[in-house]
């Protein structure tokens, strides 16, 4: 793949020279780059000559991105542009003079080959729109959208001072306890009628309002329920129409629409990832206005990518009902994953991609595809790589969000041009934006020390949702105590938490660069979790500060062993029906209960089913060649059919059966059924003489 490159040094206000041109191309394994004082003043012919002539223009520069487009666009270049910031992420600051490596790794990553496409997710959507909210903003709205979607009113709070529009051009309905399920183009809303004049029926004659003695009806047609004394003259005067029936009151409602615009002081939803085509403007007139400007054009049919992959056979939720790992449940903020049996059901149309699920899945069940772990773990050994090939010392890696916090990057880079006591992004941290910070676990952090890196941040602008937050503490000390397991020490990776670039600056000049980097690891990471960490953990351990091959790990990891209380457990085998990792295991000759480590997910299923409560489980990372082989957790003595002679259990289960159901009536008159095999079972209750 041809690769251009058109770098600026923003009217020399960066360190980028016809030397650190040369430089950069030696790093890139390219001719010399040229570097412009205004690239964004150079002649367009110049431009769209290098667009058209390379299949990859790269563009060092951000801030220009509209122009650079419609200058290839106008020129026809075929040249999908990629762009990079090179100024406020190193260019500016404190330590620009020695940010080159930095710019040749980022420059190495903007040029990286596009992942692989994913299936899409489709939703149609006809401008069924649903406007939820007090009167008077609900239909102000509603006669600004009519003319481009087909509006519904729903009207909630009360409807004191507004008057109903003379024409019926739109849909108007009251009502509440709304609920909204669904999403684009598929929404379900249900609600309560709560007034006695159905505002879909009536036809407005005002014929109620005259006859009603109370005053209890204005021009909103509907009945105030303070003043109403049920007389009923309402009622009368409405006729045939049937629009007033105090019976009504109460009724459950409920529509189809595909887009739902709701005005509520409080959203109706309140979950952190809304689904599409639900909007929640609030109050204010011009959060209204930008929502309003979206709405008019939502209708067609739209698509976005399917960004989970799930496999079923791997997933550890549950068995036989009692549930072990849920995880992807609880985390999940746009509440796209739910039980389904023994598995879970992860809802493509809800799914806000933001990987959460893929993280802390223990057993790599649920995988985050856009783009995958192998796609990620690519870049971060290009830009390591070239970031070193550069000159580049002690690499920290900055994981960070490609919205909020690629916007935190660019205010420090300004605040650190401008002098205001900012020292900017350090010349060895290199930023690397991500769809979500909460899409990258454990397996890529360490991953990254592997290739080379010596810390690893993961930035949080509290932008996130508190589950994500508390979600990414939680990796975060598992990651740690791993590294100290090694030997290693636990703050090379941390979260790096700043919701302001001076707060961020604070934290960036607090954080130690120093350490020893790994020997780079040559290989790639998989799809599958666990066997990236097999590789990740071997290449840890062979260059570790401790040789440990075994270690205790906090509670929740997706790590470790059994205990297994012997004085309890019967040798039922329940547990090894309920592991869904295979690493519960029973033998055919006698009762014994095996276990393989390396298998373990650590789900709690086997806890959750036992029946004597006699397994613990005990998190810890083993290392040892015994973790891959099966192990005797416990064994006992067989019990043989007193009919045949058949091994059928342990003679402790078989006791504790007999204890428990010796006493029931399918065998109070023939206990000793209870000591025999299903087949003789069956001839002794066929064969009465013989019991």
């Amino acid at each position: 793949m041809t690769t251009t490159y058109r770098l600026c040094s923003c009217n020399r206000t960066m360190p980028l020279t016809a030397i650190s041109g040369e430089r950069l191309g030696a790093a890139l394994g390219t001719a010399a780059l040229p570097v412009a004082t205004r690239l964004c003043g150079a002649p367009s012919e110049a431009f769209v000559q290098a667009a058209g002539e390379s299949e990859v223009l790269v563009v060092g520069c951000t801030q220009e991105r509209a122009l650079f487009r419609e200058l290839a666009q106008a020129g026809g270049a075929p040249a999908p542009l990629r762009f990079v910031n090179l100024r406020e992420s190193g260019g500016w600051g404190a330590q620009a003079a020695a940010a080159l490596p930095k710019m040749a790794a980022l420059l190495a990553d903007a040029a990286r080959p596009d992942p692989d496409p994913l299936p899409g997710v489709h939703y149609r959507s006809d401008g069924r729109l649903l406007i939820v909210g007090a009167a008077t903003a609900a239909l102000a709205w509603a006669q600004r959208l009519q003319e481009t979607l087909q509006v519904t009113v729903l009207l909630t709070g009360g409807t004191a001072g507004a008057a109903l529009p003379l024409e019926r051009t739109h849909a108007v309905l009251s009502g509440a306890d709304v609920r909204i399920g669904g999403w684009l183009g598929a929404f379900k809303v249900t609600w309560r009628q709560d007034n006695p004049i159905d505002l879909d029926l009536c036809v407005r004659c005002s014929d109620c309002i005259a006859a009603c003695p109370e005053q209890a009806i204005d021009f909103d047609y509907q009945v105030d329920a303070g003043k109403c004394r049920r007389h009923g003259d309402c009622i009368s005067a409405c006729g045939a129409v049937g629009a007033i029936d105090f019976a009504r009151a109460g009724a459950a409602r409920e529509a189809d629409f595909d887009l739902v615009l709701d005005l509520s002081p409080v959203p109706l939803l309140t979950r952190h990832a809304l689904p599409p085509g639900y909007f929640a403007p609030g109050l204010d007139p011009a959060a209204q206005l930008g929502v309003a400007s979206r709405l008019a054009g939502m209708t067609g049919t739209f698509e976005k990518p399917k960004y989970f992959q799930y496999r079923e056979r791997l997933c550890a939720h549950a068995r036989n009902r009692k549930t072990g790992c849920s995880a992807c449940i609880d985390i999940c903020s746009a509440q796209a994953i739910a039980a389904d049996g023994d598995h879970v059901r992860v809802d493509s149309s809800l799914c806000a991609g933001c990987g959460a699920c893929a993280t802390v899945c223990p057993s790599g069940a649920l995988r985050h595809a856009s783009p995958g772990v192998p796609y990620t773990g690519r870049r971060l050994r290009r830009l390591l790589a070239t970031y070193a090939a550069a000159g580049g010392e002690q690499a920290c890696l900055l994981l960070h969000d490609d919205e909020h916090g690629t916007e935190l990057i660019g205010q420090l880079g300004r605040l650190a041009k401008a002098g205001r006591g900012i020292k900017g992004m350090p010349a060895c941290m290199l930023p690397l934006a991500l769809q979500h910070v909460a899409s990258c676990g454990i397996d890529t952090w360490l991953a990254a020390l592997a290739y080379g890196a010596v810390t690893v941040r993961i930035l949080v602008t509290g932008h996130e949702a508190a589950d994500y937050i508390r979600m990414l503490r939680q990796q975060v000390r598992l990651a740690q105590a791993i590294l100290l397991g090694f030997g290693y020490p636990a703050r090379r990776i941390d979260l790096l938490e700043a919701a302001t670039a001076p707060a961020f600056d604070q934290a960036l000049q607090a954080t130690s660069h120093a350490g020893v980097p790994l020997p780079s690891a040559r290989f790639d990471l998989f799809e599958d979790k666990r066997n990236s960490l097999d590789f990740i953990f071997a290449h840890l351990q062979a260059h570790a500060p401790l040789a440990a091959e075994q270690f205790a790990l906090p509670p929740g990891a997706p790590f470790g062993s059994l205990d297994v209380d012997p004085a309890r457990c019967t040798l039922c085998m329940a547990c090894t029906g309920a592991c869904p990792a295979a690493a519960l295991q029973t033998a055919s000759e006698r009762p014994q209960l095996r276990f393989i480590e390396k298998n373990c997910v650590q789900c709690s299923l086997c806890v959750q089913t036992c029946p004597e409560q006699a397994i613990t489980l005990v998190p810890r990372l083993n290392l040892s060649a015994a973790a891959r082989s099966p192990v005797v957790l416990h064994e006992g003595a067989p019990f043989h059919c007193i009919g045949c002679g058949t091994p059928i259990g342990s003679v402790k289960a078989v006791d504790n059966l007999f204890a428990k159901l010796g006493g029931h009536g399918a065998f109070a008159d023939h206990p000793e059924r209870l000591r025999m095999c299903s087949d003789c079972r069956v001839v002794a209750m066929m064969s009465p003489a013989r019991t």
